[in-house]
């Protein structure tokens, strides 16, 4: 087998069983007694022992086994789960995460795990906790194997085998139901059992097995000298193996096993529909002819399950966005001449081509986007090892995963909200001594959410701790001279706030390794603004801080609805509009000098474009009917005052250059059908 083949198939599928492990482990420690769950993570570990066998990673096996050890006397219930086994455990998986790296980076997959191994070995012979090792119990899956019928000449092959001294093994094996290609698995095994004997008969036949014809497992009758729990463990060990039973016959369970077999193949044939003659498919017996052994399926069946999956440089997508951007701004041009030159076959020519190009579209898009859990899946565990560290309690709750997000903002963001993160539990999160004494549960909660709101995601870190206390953040910036006593005095709150980004800032009374070296924040707002969005602070002293994270889904096509403003259009994404209207300017009302208008029970704001961006062709106030356009950023909602509406378009996102300032309020600018340039509305820039 060529390993190099398979290599990138094993760093994938060693990363999803470290991460299934990590988050199974963290359940496990919430509830300790919970055996189905030491089940589910014995069988990842088993599983990744295997893979790492057979890829020649001695160490990582090694580790992985002694894991495996202590995990098959806790579902035996030989031994109960402690702090300090989960501990152990979790040094184990990073360890592990460590090697797979190493691999990833051209190593061998090599670590000097000595220490975690002893603690292991110690737990396992009982120095840590009462208990004493247990032989892997094997499982009785009796009830689920599938019958096999042998002729007479193979049922004589196998008798005569026993009366000579020979193991005649009868083997069941079942893929995961996962297992993407069941022929390449099947394959593994037949070869592992070639090398160690005879294998006289299978079900399904062989050329079943060869062509992945058969369902997520296979049983046979094998002569060998090989001793059946060997072969079991070398089974177990081939990757995406779910489970495997090898039973030693002789004759007297031989002569059994047949009869059983044959007993439930006759019923079975007397329960199925009787079919025409024509269907009936004969029954061959050849004993005389029939070989005393069959050969492993071929290697690289043509009809085996090809990967449903490929990986795809990133910039070979750029490149295809880029791409299609130009031919979409082609498309508006195109559409808008057929329209003018009123010719029925070019105007059905371009509908068809609209068509298949919005089609088009959704894909290309698609193609790039990736659900933020595959950021958040690795901070439950980080929360809780730093929780640890600091003694604190604290529960970490996660919503909206499943929000989608560009890659390349995906390969970013982890970081800065990591800082994030850390900075909640360590500054925001109490002691429980001190959540006690201020009327709080003695445990945290931190919340980390994310949600779509027009053409960006927002990512909130949200905790239920002190919150930011105003003068601790004066203080500390006049100390360290990042402003001035009287620039302090005349800050605001929120301006205040945002002394927590200056470089170096810190109001870590004692450097750790958790905080407090001025290396954070100001990390976060350089990153974040690099990617093109902002964060922005929200504390409530004594309740909380919540962290808002806005980043742009940087896709280069978006819907959106085309307006126009006196002499000047303007584009707002579908995405952020709620609905438009018309409004009376008897309708709206002035509350602490800001115009409301009424909606659905409700009073929101009204904002004026035209004032907004001084557009001198245009002032709503000399109308006595306004149209709006109700916008929404998360929960808050606003109304913007526009002029008239053009219509719906799929446009083509442009930024406006590194030469042009920020202009608050934008997005970016966008090429129409007919090669004006109109801008793009930010409606979250106007909803605070």
């Amino acid at each position: 087998m060529d390993m190099n083949q398979y290599l990138s198939m094993f760093i994938d599928e060693s990363n999803d069983h470290l991460q299934s492990l990590n988050e199974n482990m963290l359940q496990l420690e919430a509830s300790p007694d919970d055996l189905s769950i030491v089940q589910v993570i014995f069988r990842s570990a088993h599983t990744l022992k295997g893979m790492a066998a057979t890829m020649g990673f001695e160490d990582l096996a090694s580790l992985t086994h002694k894991m495996e050890n202590v995990l098959d006397l806790v579902r035996n219930e030989k031994l109960k789960m402690q702090d300090y086994i989960f501990d152990t455990l979790f040094k184990s998986l990073d360890a592990l995460e460590s090697m797979v790296q190493d691999i990833v980076e051209g190593g061998e997959g090599k670590a000097d795990v000595s220490s975690i191994v002893s603690s292991l070995q110690a737990i396992e012979r009982g120095e840590v906790a009462v208990a004493a090792p247990a032989a892997a119990a094997v499982p009785d899956h009796s009830a689920a194997v599938t019958g096999i019928e042998l002729d007479e000449f193979q049922f004589s092959v196998l008798s005569q085998s026993i009366s000579e001294g020979h193991q005649v093994l009868y083997i069941q094996v079942k893929l995961r139901d996962d297992c993407m290609l069941k022929a390449v698995r099947a394959f593994m095994v037949f070869e592992l059992l070639e090398r160690s004997g005879e294998i006289v008969k299978t079900f399904p036949d062989v050329q079943d097995i060869e062509q992945g014809e058969f369902e997520q497992g296979f049983t046979l009758y094998m002569i060998t000298q090989k001793q059946a729990g060997d072969l079991q463990d070398q089974i177990m060990n081939i990757s995406e193996i779910e489970m495997a039973q090898v039973i030693a016959l002789d004759q007297e369970s031989l002569q059994q096993m047949n009869q059983r077999n044959l007993a439930a193949a006759e019923t079975a044939a007397a329960q199925a529909p009787t079919l025409p003659a024509a269907e009936e498919k004969p029954a061959v017996h050849s004993p005389v002819n029939a070989p005393p052994a069959v050969k492993a399926p071929a290697k690289a069946s043509s009809a085996a399950t090809p990967s449903r999956t490929i990986r795809v440089d990133i910039e070979r997508l750029d490149v295809l966005m880029n791409l299609f951007s130009e031919l979409l701004i082609d498309r508006s041009r195109l559409e808008q001449l057929a329209n003018e030159a009123k010719n029925q076959e070019l105007t059905d020519t371009v509908e068809h081509m609209s068509r298949v190009s919005s089609d088009l579209q959704n894909i290309v898009l698609k193609l790039r986007m990736v659900p933020v859990d595959t950021v958040f899946n690795r901070f439950p565990r980080m929360v809780r090892d730093l929780a640890k560290s600091l003694d604190k309690k604290i529960d970490l709750v996660i919503t909206g995963a499943e929000t989608e997000l560009d890659r390349t903002v995906i390969d970013e963001i982890g970081d800065p909200l990591v800082h994030l993160l850390r900075n909640s539990v360590d500054h925001g999160i109490e002691s429980p001594a001190e959540r006690l004494a201020a009327g709080k549960p003695e445990t945290g909660t931190v919340n980390l959410r994310a949600f779509h709101s027009g053409n960006h995601v927002f990512i909130e870190i949200e905790d239920d701790g002190k919150g930011i206390i105003r003068e601790n953040i004066v203080h500390s910036a006049v100390k360290k001279g990042v402003v001035t006593e009287e620039e302090a005095a005349a800050m605001s709150d929120s301006e205040a706030h945002q002394l927590l980004f200056a470089p170096g800032f810190s109001t870590a009374e004692v450097i750790s390794d958790v905080s407090g070296r001025g290396v954070g924040l100001d990390v976060v707002k350089s990153k974040i603004n690099a990617l093109g969005g902002n964060v922005t602070i929200y504390s409530t002293p004594g309740k909380g801080t919540n962290f808002s994270v806005q980043l742009p889904l940087t896709l280069s096509i978006i819907a959106a609805m085309l307006i126009k403003m006196g002499s000047e259009k303007y584009a707002i994404p579908l995405s952020s509009i709620v609905e438009t209207g018309i409004v009376k300017q008897s309708s709206i009302r002035t509350v602490h000098g800001s115009r409301m208008i009424p909606f659905r029970e409700h009073h929101i704001p009204l904002i004026s474009l035209s004032r907004v961006f001084s557009i001198p062709s245009y002032n709503e106030a000399d109308e006595a009917e306004t149209e709006i356009v109700v916008i929404r950023k998360g929960e808050r909602l606003a109304a913007l005052a526009v002029d008239d509406f053009i219509g719906q378009s799929e446009i083509v996102l442009k930024t406006l250059g590194k030469y042009l300032p920020a202009v608050q309020g934008i997005s970016g600018a966008t090429i129409l059908g007919d090669g004006q340039v109109a801008l793009i509305l930010d409606p979250n820039a106007f909803i605070k």
